[in-house]
């Protein structure tokens, strides 16, 4: 059971960030996940007062609030253009339409969940988090820090020319993935493939093509070829949904077939 002892709809990231420096306090978020711990809250600080519940675009980037929901970013018609259907994609069989209503990217992101689908696309996308003390950094430098008490406010999407495809295994509809995939080709970037790997079970990993075997572009080939570097380099483990064995299976297929859609390509039979 979780038990609240006192309520704060903090009036300021000040008065947030001066508030979550007690252990015993925290932020809600969408209160998802953490109604479901056993834990005795000493304050429980709320951020919806802060203006953080959308999305601003600039020439740059899309500037996502923390307390922006998951159904919000399925829904996002630039962002989904940007990622051709990526960021939609990697939330819309999470749970339900009603869970997706609730949960924030702000929750999905500072929690650095192993299961996270949300985590393994903005990494792959290149985003970057926000964070109220701590400034800005890559979400694949944020994924590997220490938890700490600062706040995450936002987290930036780059308006980078880019090729996206997001692809995970579930053994039911809306159950956690066993394996997640998110590869992009950064046209910006020379055409660099950051293939993201997520649920394995550990946090997302972010795999380059170190071998250059999409070095002379992307067939079907150099697709299974680069799948097959997948399958041997990256690390996984076992729990309830999979073996650490079937994991490295299932990844190197995704980031295949990713590979595959983000061509344009068709996988053979």
């Amino acid at each position: 059971m979780l038990t609240i002892n006192q309520y704060v709809k903090a009036s300021s990231l000040e008065e947030a960030y001066e508030l979550n420096q007690k252990k015993s306090n925290v932020i809600l978020g969408g209160m998802l996940w953490l109604k479901m711990q056993k834990r005795n809250v000493g304050t429980a600080i709320d951020l919806s007062g802060l203006g953080l519940d959308a999305i601003e675009e600039t020439e740059e980037a899309y500037r996502i609030g923390a307390m922006v929901t998951l159904r919000h970013l399925e829904l996002h018609g630039g962002l989904n253009a940007l990622t051709q259907g990526a960021a939609r994609e990697s939330v819309r069989r999470i749970v339900g339409v009603q869970f997706r209503n609730m949960a924030t990217v702000g929750g999905s992101v500072f929690g650095r969940y192993g299961f996270s689908d949300v985590l393994t696309f903005l990494m792959a996308a290149g985003a970057q988090v926000e964070l109220y003390k701590a400034g800005r950094m890559p979400v694949e430098t944020f994924a590997y820090l220490p938890y700490d008490r600062d706040i995450l406010t936002h987290v930036i999407v780059p308006k980078r020319s880019m090729k996206a495809a997001y692809l995970s295994q579930r053994n039911t509809k809306t159950d956690f993935p066993v394996a997640a995939c998110c590869v992009v080709q950064d046209m910006d970037a020379g055409g660099e493939i950051r293939c993201v790997i997520g649920a394995r079970p550990m946090k997302a990993v972010c795999l380059r093509d170190e071998r250059g075997i999409l070095a002379e572009g992307i067939t079907a080939g150099s697709a299974q070829a680069f799948g097959d570097y997948v399958t041997e380099t990256v690390e996984t483990g076992t729990n309830l949904r999979g073996s650490a064995q079937y994991r490295k299976i299932v990844a190197g297929v995704l980031a295949k077939r990713a590979l595959l859609q983000i061509a344009g390509l068709e996988e053979r039979a």
